[in-house]
């Protein structure tokens, strides 16, 4: 195999596969809440009685895990966008990767207390 073909698995491969597990985790949350909201139709009382679960900090914790994934998704995809669309863009790659990382944990740090602010005021009081 000539020298330079031979993928590495660096940087790309990780934003691709995060963008792949991203998106499956995104589609699974859609197909369930599609699901639970049209239990309201067959059972009120059953619909009920899982959004109780929903307020519990396990859940809540699996919230601010969906907010990582859709926030993750969006900014690799505009990056995407910016390497298929942008003559620079793939000479760029790199960079725009940890610019989205960066502002993906920056985001992720805003989130924090407006999300998980139920669960914390359960755990530890107010």
């Amino acid at each position: 195999m000539p020298a330079g073909t031979l993928y590495r698995g660096r940087e790309g491969m990780w934003s691709w596969v995060a963008h792949r597990v991203t998106g499956v985790l995104i589609f699974f949350f859609l197909f369930v809440h599609v699901l639970d909201t049209a239990l309201v139709r067959v059972s009120p009382e059953a619909y009920d009685n899982v959004v109780a679960t929903y307020k519990t900090p396990v859940v809540n914790v699996m919230e601010y895990g969906l907010v990582a994934a859709i926030l993750f998704h969006a900014l690799n995809g505009l990056r995407v966008i910016a390497v298929d669309f942008w003559s620079k863009g793939p000479r760029y790659q790199k960079q725009m990767l940890w610019t989205v990382v960066g502002v993906w944990v920056v985001l992720m740090a805003g989130a924090f207390y407006p999300v998980l602010s139920h669960t914390l005021h359960t755990l530890f009081g107010s």
